[in-house]
């Protein structure tokens, strides 16, 4: 039968920094994982991973880290795995133990409900570690560092990680309508002049879905993850690079996502991802940062830009991000300022 080790959750997780504490709890609500299951592109794409590499999860302990409702355990028992350790500090983990006993998988799932760095693990070592660790930005809500933590401590040497690698990118987009109704609706609201809030919104990026054509530029890579060698430390990162526009235009903005990669030991059962504009939206949609100026270029001038990002100090949780940016005008007498620089806070 699975255990559930429930007894000093409510300990644990008051004795935690109040950002631990909102973090865990805004994932205790059936509605946010409604939304993730709901999420085709992401659940599907776990089942096909775990299932079309069958072979390599018989037999093997898997620990899932972040169960929630345990969707993923379930895929990886199904797919023949020896035991699942499903561990998760959220009340949500309760709903889980129900579904797993009620699809009769309670004898090959454990779950185990605290902090990963805390819990006592039923087995010094794991074959696999399953994950649904992205967060907007990819980075944001850092639960990336727990699952590296469980891979030094508990992942046997040459075990597999789902996923394991990630790649961000970055465009330009023309979003002149949308960029008005954010900002712009601030200077005149019902009358009243509301503008100091406007440096309040710009430094929020917008996490929505974009609409392909809106993206003008070309498509520039921000960072490559391989979850088998990156460091906590190396999340951290900063990266010069160069957009150049595909037409004539504006850019109002620039959009941001990333692509998933699963581990396969053939090319014929890889499975990958995308949440980018020209893809099957995602619950994760993307990450638009407004620029302080609208970037008027011609077809083929560059902009050169360079992004920093990095855990915020107080709650590392949240991400604190600086972007700039340099307009390269073929017109040598054009003396517009196009270039600046902007700090940016996913809270």
């Amino acid at each position: 039968m699975a255990e559930s080790n429930t007894t000093d959750y409510a300990t644990n997780k008051e004795a935690l920094p109040f950002s631990e504490q909102h973090y865990f709890s805004s994932y205790d609500h059936f509605s946010i994982h409604e939304e993730m299951l709901k999420d085709k592109v992401r659940t599907l794409s776990y089942r096909q991973a775990i299932f079309q590499n069958r072979h390599l999860f018989k037999d093997k302990v898997v620990l899932d880290v972040g169960c929630g409702t345990g969707i993923l355990s379930m895929f990886a028992a199904r797919a023949g795995a020896k035991h699942v350790i499903a561990v998760d500090m959220s009340n949500i983990i309760e709903m889980a133990e129900k579904v797993i006993k009620l699809n009769g998988l309670d004898d090959k799932i454990t779950l185990l409900r605290g902090k990963l760095e805390d819990v006592v693990m039923p087995y010094p070592e794991v074959d696999i570690i399953i994950s649904e660790w992205m967060g907007y930005f990819l980075l944001y809500e850092s639960m990336l560092d727990t699952v590296l933590i469980a891979r030094d401590k508990y992942l046997k040497k040459g075990g597999l990680i789902f996923p394991d690698k990630s790649t961000m990118y970055i465009a330009g987009i023309e979003d002149g309508e949308y960029k008005d109704e954010k900002i712009n609706f601030w200077n005149d609201v019902y009358g009243f002049d509301y503008t100091p809030f406007i440096p309040i919104c710009m430094t929020e990026p917008l996490v929505d879905c974009v609409e392909a054509h809106s993206v003008n530029t070309s498509t520039a890579e921000l960072v490559e993850i391989d979850l088998n060698t990156v460091t906590i430390e190396q999340l951290a990162f900063h990266r010069k690079f160069t957009l150049t526009a595909n037409r004539d235009d504006q850019i109002h903005a620039l959009v941001s996502w990333f692509d998933i990669v699963f581990p396969s030991d053939t090319e014929e059962n890889k499975v990958v991802f995308s949440t980018g504009p020209f893809h099957r939206n995602t619950h994760w949609k993307q990450t638009v940062f407004y620029l302080d100026q609208v970037l008027n270029v011609k077809q083929g001038e560059k902009i050169d830009c360079y992004l920093a990002s990095r855990p915020n100090k107080i709650n590392p949780r949240e991400l604190d991000i600086e972007i700039e940016w340099d307009h390269k005008t073929f017109d040598e007498a054009d003396t517009r300022a196009e270039k600046g620089k902007r700090n940016y806070f996913l809270r």
